[in-house]
């Protein structure tokens, strides 16, 4: 065995990349290795090809709202889904390009193989034993799908091998409505598909409010049929698929899986390096260091499973490269927790959940359905929820489901970052006419409930016209 390299990166997705770029700043001496195509899950099966698609079903189902703007001729549209398959693999492998440009310069240091821990300072890749004085696991995650799901072949699926369909059946399934059903759900019935959904859960999207979460089952049960609270059974039936949840039976051609992804852990070592792991072999780490107990191994992104999102997994690149070339690993503050899903309305959380806040904690609500701006645009329906500190005001979090609910989030995001109350958010201006007039109706009626909103000699206090031409 060659003397120790300083890191060894274990995966080259989004965390490894990022991992990556840290430890090259401080030396040459690395390996990266690899397992399976380069390009990152985000840039190849995940969040940019499916936007492409999503982008697609909306600029199609535009057309249903034509009508209404005065606008004739609509019916004469039509959808080419081949064409659109088409675009979404261009597009995707033109972002797929620009992520491999990360390992531009470095084929000497890296290595395509499946790497097996041996110790903490021992990796082999494919029976070639490397040293290492520090180790990043940066691994990532793959679709679940269950065995005798699988054995139905073709006909079932999932993101991983939807994009590279030429051509999509008349009538699909989707189980599973997380973030990744849902959305895939809206956008294949949009562009012409009879879908049927079906899900164990009740709640929709990964929300916990029951109020925005009965929103969003509203909406998407316009569009395509939904079944949620039962395990669902697959048989093959034909040429196609039947399902098969409690007393309810469903015919398909195809069906997409979207019922959660797993971690690469397996076969990779773990207990090598003598660290506590829980009943499914995960190892236990800090989320700021995101260091395995006191060894030299850092785990981040996707397999470890504490915040499978892109921008989270960039973030625990950065920290584990960072820590892996510094003398005392250090405790990184993470970001203010935000996720979005991109359905229509949008679906979006910001902060703290309701379920984790105390009970007199203030809710300030906001319904879109006689919203100005909304109106004009013909996309007046949803709901936002913000939660607030009873006794200060202090904006907590926030679950939404309403039209440009991702730019709303982000703005509620700096504000729970910054410890900003609803007042501080109502002294700022909202132009009008715009989306956000929304938010500042949620955060008035947030302010009515908070013991600290006495008097104020300041514009916090400006109330509403009481019209919604001018609110």
């Amino acid at each position: 065995m060659a003397s120790p390299k300083d890191v060894i990166i274990l995966g080259a997705g989004t965390s490894g990349l990022a991992a990556l770029r840290e430890v090259r700043r401080r030396t040459d001496d690395f390996l990266l290795v690899n397992a399976g195509p380069f390009g990152t899950t985000c840039a190849r099966v995940g969040c940019m090809p499916s936007k492409v698609l999503i982008e697609a079903a909306n600029a199609f189902h535009a057309r249903k709202r034509l009508a209404a703007f005065g606008v004739g001729g609509a019916e004469a549209l039509a959808v080419d889904i081949p064409a659109v398959l088409e675009r979404v693999r261009k597009l995707r492998d033109f972002y797929v390009s620009g992520v491999l440009k990360a390992t531009d310069g470095i084929s000497d240091k890296v290595i395509e193989g499946r790497a097996t821990l041996l110790g903490p300072d021992r990796v082999s890749v494919d029976g070639r034993e490397y040293g290492a004085r520090r180790i990043i696991i940066a691994t990532g995650s793959r679709p679940v799908l269950p065995k005798p799901w699988a054995a139905l072949g073709e006909r079932v699926f999932t993101t991983d091998d939807l994009f590279e369909r030429r051509d999509l059946p008349r009538r699909m399934g989707v189980v599973g409505l997380g973030a990744i059903g849902v959305e895939m759900a809206q956008a294949l019935a949009r562009l012409g598909i009879e879908v049927t959904a079906f899900s164990t859960d009740d709640m929709l999207g990964g929300l916990h409010d029951e109020k925005v979460n009965q929103v969003l089952r509203e909406q998407l049960s316009q569009e395509f049929t939904l079944h949620t609270g039962a395990e669902v059974e697959l048989h093959a039936h034909g040429e196609g698929v039947r399902l098969v949840a409690g007393k309810t039976q469903v015919d398909v051609d195809a069906v997409l899986v979207a019922i959660g992804r797993r971690p690469n852990l397996d076969g990779l070592g773990l207990e090598t390096l003598g660290v506590a792991l829980d009943d499914k072999g995960r190892p236990d780490f800090e989320p700021g260091r995101l260091q395995l107990g006191d060894t030299p191994v850092f785990i981040a992104g996707d397999v470890n499973g504490h915040a499978p999102i892109l921008h989270e997994a960039a973030d625990e690149g950065f920290i584990a490269g960072r820590n892996a070339m510094a003398d005392e690993p250090i405790c990184y503050q993470r970001r203010t927790p935000l996720g979005v899903v991109f359905s229509d309305p949008t679906t979006a959380f910001v902060g703290r959940r309701l379920s984790d806040l105390p009970e007199d904690t203030v809710v300030g609500e906001v319904d879109f359905r006689r919203q100005g701006r909304a109106r004009a645009a013909q996309k007046n329906e949803g709901l936002l929820r913000v939660y607030a500190a009873h006794d200060t005001g202090c904006i907590l979090g926030a679950e939404l489901c309403t039209p440009s609910g991702d730019h709303l989030a982000h703005l509620l995001a700096l504000a729970v970052d910054q410890k900003l109350t609803v007042f501080d958010l109502l002294r700022m201006p909202f132009y009008h006419p715009v989306l956000e007039e929304g938010l500042r109706t949620a955060l008035r009626d947030a302010g009515k409930q908070v013991d600290d909103s006495p008097d104020r000699s300041d514009l916090a206090n400006c109330p509403a016209m009481g019209t919604e031409a001018l609110d």
